[in-house]
């Protein structure tokens, strides 16, 4: 999957939360001042890579994205792991808790989060209903 300009990227928040637009309707959600062909090339550029789909209603196109926001999340996680933290996903948690400053409330929660994985699904069997 490839990675998004800022531009692509405002598009696709736009997309993600509001679901199926014109691109008119995009342009008044931009988060800044964006001219009609600089959205539409964002916007043939998204469809051309396959991130968003069109629909021709009439005149107008309907576009809607079609990566979702957890699989492009979870790919520039990945590129950011492999390029920052030699592809070691404790060494990002150890660069994000070092610096970040965590009350001792969430570094708490972390803890039980981390514990709750470690017991493992095995451990859950008999909990869920």
């Amino acid at each position: 999957m490839p990675r998004f300009t800022p531009g692509e990227l405002s598009v696709m928040q736009i997309l993600w939360e509001q679901g199926e637009m014109k691109p008119g309707e995009i342009q008044e959600l931009f988060p800044e001042p964006i001219k009609n062909p600089a959205l539409r090339s964002y916007l043939s550029i998204l469809f051309e890579k396959g991130h968003v789909t069109r629909r021709k209603v009439g005149k107008a196109f309907y576009y809607k994205a079609a990566t979702r926001r957890q699989s492009a999340f979870r790919q520039t996680l990945r590129e950011m792991v492999d390029a920052y933290c030699d592809g070691s996903n404790e060494a990002l948690l150890m660069n994000l808790l070092r610096s970040e400053k965590l009350t001792d409330s969430e570094l708490l929660k972390l803890k039980r989060l981390a514990d709750d994985d470690q017991s493992g699904p095995s451990s859950r069997k008999g909990k869920r209903k």
